[in-house]
């Protein structure tokens, strides 16, 4: 232990700890903008310095350790003034147009600039020009980046994809795509951690809530919305609402208030899935000398997009079951189209999705297989849904609860934790092991695939089937490894899932954010019970789906099945493939 003094208090702290944690352990507040705890810890705004006894400059807390006999002020007339100046000088080179910008209210800048009570600026405004393009996800406005470098750390450290980097020299430095590229030419994944981390709107996930808002408008259009299952265990974060309120019935009523025709479940289609890709992984394990192994879960775009780019050679790994969201485009604008009498091409499917790379999946040429416009036609974010919501004067709290429409509103527990990692697994064992021995296991007997560990490993024994080896994965770069781990040999596995996000969808990149904190563990327990309390926890006892496949699809991995369910991952193109070819 180290003892130290912080504004006439005297402490003892662990050794190796820093200013700003010690600080932050013993009540004492820092103020501090580019910091992220072990990820982004390089003082690049100076936000935070303090005054040490004895040290003619100011340093930096959130970087500096602590030394036995410190003596530090945190908010000497010094300090006041120095963190002052820096934060106007960064206000200085920001586009403050905060009344329009997406993230006023749940800005870490404005939020600063009122707590340090900044009220006039005396330096010349001088913003950098903003080169804004909507063709991908992703949106970057240069004018609001305030160079923090956390977007950087957290695509090299937590996803390994090195897509931005610092440009320019000089006055003239920035962030930016790295190498002068535009974000739709790179392998960008599109997971939106860059997005959710950036603590002011220099980025953004693409807006297309105006879409939305046509086609409600349009009287000759019939709208339907399918909402995923991460979606229902945070939407109610930005509403502050109590755990009893914050209820899947009153999202339900509030989407129904604005206006949508039908509202359903995603997790009816992730039960779809399960049973596509349950059936596919039996039909591989039973006869493993046609196939490449592992064989990876599909449900995820952003590690679709990673393994495409990255490993190309296990593309062919991926089971070709659809994501649940495109499964439901192709069920709504065919079999629901059909039964309701709805010309499909009238039929405008909008999804709720805790992802912003959804977007671009939901783009891909491959997924028009219903009548031959995009199965969905735009994706909304948590986030997106959350301003429409708020847009349209909708107050939760007062509106009953209401049930998801039918025939395509029914999930089980199993799906439900397709919104958290291990949930994919869990859920498909569950139905593997039924499908192997027409007997259920017990609904918690792949527990060992839960939890927060980024790689998880075990084997489950199926009757009948053998042994299974399985692996369950979250963050890009905890990916990478395990990828890396196969290449050398090193580890072997019969079935993997992949979440692009840490956390999994819970975490993902079109997520409430909330500055400086990680909620993808508590919103994954969330799920988890959810789970538990459910009345059927198998994927293959929706009766709704039981129902699909006796009138309209027949079998798991039949025909009709295979031409909307399924799909060719090798049928297009990430943008170094094209540079390849």
């Amino acid at each position: 232990m180290v003892n130290i003094e912080i504004n006439g208090k005297s402490l003892s702290v662990p050794e190796g700890s820093t200013i700003l944690s010690a600080a932050q352990d013993a009540g004492i507040p820092i103020p501090h903008l580019c910091f992220l705890k072990d990820i982004n810890e390089i003082a690049a705004c100076r936000i935070c310095v303090v005054e040490i006894e004895g040290t003619q400059r100011l340093i930096p807390a959130c970087n500096t350790q602590v030394e036995e006999g410190m003596v530090i002020k945190t908010n000497s007339p010094r300090v006041r003034a120095a963190r002052r100046t820096n934060l106007r000088l960064i206000l200085s080179e920001h586009n403050s147009t905060c009344t329009t910008c997406i993230r006023s209210g749940n800005c870490a800048l404005q939020t600063l600039s009122h707590d340090l009570n900044i009220h006039y600026q005396p330096y010349k405004l001088q913003p950098e020009r903003s080169r804004v393009d909507l063709d991908a996800p992703v949106v970057r406005e240069a004018s609001k980046c305030i160079k923090c470098m956390r977007c950087v750390q957290v695509c090299d450290k937590i996803q390994s994809m090195h897509i931005w980097d610092v440009a320019g020299t000089g006055s003239r430095t920035t962030v930016d795509v790295s190498f002068n590229r535009l974000l739709k030419n790179t392998d960008c994944t599109f997971c939106g951690q860059c997005v959710t981390h950036c603590p002011t709107g220099a980025l953004t996930v693409r807006d297309d809530s105006n879409k939305v808002l046509r086609a409600l408008a349009d009287p000759e259009i019939t709208t339907v919305v399918q909402v995923a299952p991460a979606v229902r265990a945070a939407w109610a974060e930005s509403f502050d609402l109590a755990p009893k309120f914050a209820t899947t019935g009153r999202m339900v009523a509030a989407l129904r208030r604005m206006g949508f025709d039908y509202i359903f479940d995603t997790s009816f289609t992730a039960d779809l899935t399960i049973m596509e890709e349950g059936s596919e992984f039996l039909e591989r394990f039973t006869h493993r000398g046609k196939y490449r192994w592992p064989m990876f879960t599909s449900c995820c775009p952003g590690w679709v997009r990673f393994v495409k780019s990255q490993y190309p050679d296990y593309t062919d790994c991926l089971s070709t079951a659809k994501s649940p969201q495109q499964m439901f485009g192709a069920v709504a604008k065919s079999y629901f189209a059909e039964k309701k009498g709805i010309d499909p091409h009238k039929l405008f499917v909008v999804s709720v999705m805790p992802c912003s790379a959804k977007k671009a999946e939901c783009e891909l040429p491959t997924m028009k297989d219903a009548c031959g416009d995009p199965d969905v036609d735009v994706v909304l974010t948590t986030r997106e849904m959350v301003r429409l919501l708020r847009s349209d004067c909708i107050v939760p709290t007062d509106l009953p609860e209401e049930p998801f429409d039918s025939p395509l509103g029914t999930g089980t527990g199993a799906a439900v934790v397709f919104g958290t990692t291990g949930g994919v697994m869990d859920a498909a064992l569950r139905s593997a092991y039924y499908l192997a021995t027409s007997k259920n296991p017990k609904p918690d007997a792949f527990s060992a695939v839960r939890g927060d560990n980024p790689w998880k490993e075990a084997t489950f024994n199926i009757p009948g089937a053998g042994q299974v080896h399985v692996a369950v994965v979250s963050s890009l770069a905890s990916t990478r490894l395990l990828m890396e781990a196969l290449e050398s040999g090193s580890a072997n596995y019969d079935f993997v899932e992949v979440m692009a996000c840490p956390g999994g969808c819970a975490g993902g990149g079109g997520q409430p954010i909330h500055e400086g904190e990680e909620w993808a563990a508590e919103r994954g327990a969330l799920l988890w019970e959810l789970d538990a309390k459910s009345k059927i926890r198998f994927s293959h006892e929706n009766p709704e789906v039981k129902t699909l496949y006796s009138e309209y699809l027949k079998a798991p991995l039949g025909k009709r099945s295979h031409q909307l369910l399924h799909t060719d991952h090798a049928a297009w193109s990430v943008p170094s493939q094209q540079e390849e070819s």
